[in-house]
């Protein structure tokens, strides 16, 4: 307890600004390092008239840390550019780069853009991601940590990974790639295509895209399948073409893992076909659909209460509420937890009508209908095990209607 006390004392300690062009790099190494003392996922500066705002995200929500004076911002975002290796001179146009080193180990990335009073910086820190390098470390349900490795221990097919940005797809793409190298060894060629490279993998071949020389995810992927590789990890689906070719590399022979955009597992058949994937190789290629989100965890501080049945979910009676104490900065919460749901056509009867086009409601429906424990059902069990709070979920899920079949 004290360790974490002291953690939190340190990670709240005011930010300096600079207080000369020379002072700049201590400042930025100030900055970094207590975004890592914090555990904060990302650090956002924001430029504005009255200076540069600073910002990180803990747990999922944006927590303000101060305001530097404006005569520093172009310094401060140079000095990122330059640890990123980007152009310092240009600050027109959208820029994206690994920090190298970054800070103490930890991997960096920095995305900077083009606003009215200079350029808006963020930085990701993948501080959260380090520990959890294996499929058991993430704390999956039983019975997708189960079903996910006899997805992993095909020989063809894709496997996707979706959900919003920010519900740890990346960190469950790669442990999912550890799983592979734990029960293979040398003995599958596993590589990757990415935007950018977001940590080093030994024993895996990885490639990062370079859009502005047309090296894309579609154009990579092509020539990867050649490279006779036996498992292909690909960052993300961003279009009908990378969509078409994943799909193209699962028929010939090939194990693909990729990250998609989707509110939902049966949202996620949605999407592909709107983007022009043709049902036949839905229905042959598609071996699952794992979509997760990330809730924040109640801290020890957080007191049980009875209340009045919660309209969608009435055998929800008793639950927590988040109280605020140091260890969690106040906040109420602590850490985050994965809640997921895993569609698998395969094991669904009747999910294969599915893959013709037709409205999202209806693949939510045959989902439902064929057994597949949803997201709210995850989040029921989280909230009366006392791991979030209703809040919580409606903050991460929304508020849903009560005739969905998602929250039957």
């Amino acid at each position: 307890m004290a360790t974490t006390t002291a953690l939190a004392s340190q990670s709240l300690t005011p930010l300096v600004p600079p207080d000369s062009a020379e002072d700049v790099g201590r400042a930025v190494d100030q900055l970094l390092r207590a975004a890592t003392a914090a555990q904060a996922s990302d650090v956002h500066l924001r430029p504005a008239a009255d200076g540069l705002h600073l910002l990180w995200r803990m747990d999922g929500v944006l927590q303000d840390r101060g305001v530097w004076p404006a005569r520093w911002m172009a310094n401060v975002v140079g000095r990122l550019k330059v640890l990123a290796e980007l152009l310092t001179y240009r600050t027109d146009l959208p820029q994206e780069g690994r920090l190298k080193g970054g800070v103490d180990g930890i991997e960096m990335r920095l995305s900077t853009f083009p606003t009215l009073h200079g350029e808006n910086a963020v930085v990701r820190l993948f501080v959260g991601a380090g520990p959890l390098r294996q499929l058991e470390e993430l704390q999956l349900p039983d019975d997708i940590l189960d079903s996910t490795r006899r997805l992993l221990s095909g020989t063809s097919g894709c496997v996707l990974i979706v959900g919003p940005a920010g519900s740890g797809k990346t960190t469950t793409a790669y442990a999912a790639l550890r799983e592979l190298q734990r029960s293979h060894g040398s003995g599958k060629s596993l590589v990757t295509l990415e935007d950018p490279i977001e940590s080093e993998l030994a024993g895996v071949a990885q490639t990062q895209v370079h859009r502005p020389v047309e090296f894309t995810y579609a154009v990579g992927l092509k020539s990867l399948m050649r490279q006779d590789p036996d498992a292909i990890l690909v960052g993300e689906i961003r279009d009908r073409e990378t969509a078409e070719t994943v799909f193209q590399a699962c028929l010939t022979g090939h194990l693909v893992l990729t990250t998609f955009h989707a509110g939902s597992a049966a949202q996620a058949v949605t999407r592909l076909l709107d983007l022009g994937v043709e049902p036949y190789l839905l229905k042959s290629g598609l071996r699952g659909v794992l979509c997760q989100r990330l809730l924040r965890r109640l801290c020890a501080c957080a007191v049980w209460t009875e209340s009045e049945p919660i309209a969608f979910w009435p055998e929800v009676r008793k639950h927590r509420q988040p109280v605020g104490c140091l260890d969690c900065w106040q906040t109420g919460y602590r850490g985050r937890a994965v809640i997921a749901e895993l569609l698998i056509p395969d094991e669904l009867p009747g999910f294969t009508t599915a893959f013709d086009r037709g409205p999202v409601a209806d693949r939510e429906q045959l989902a439902a209908q064929a057994g597949l424990s949803l997201l709210w059902d995850r989040a029921a069990e989280a909230v009366s095990a006392g791991i979030t709070s209703p809040a919580e979920v409606v903050r991460v899920l929304g508020l849903p209607r009560l005739n969905n079949p998602t929250t039957r």
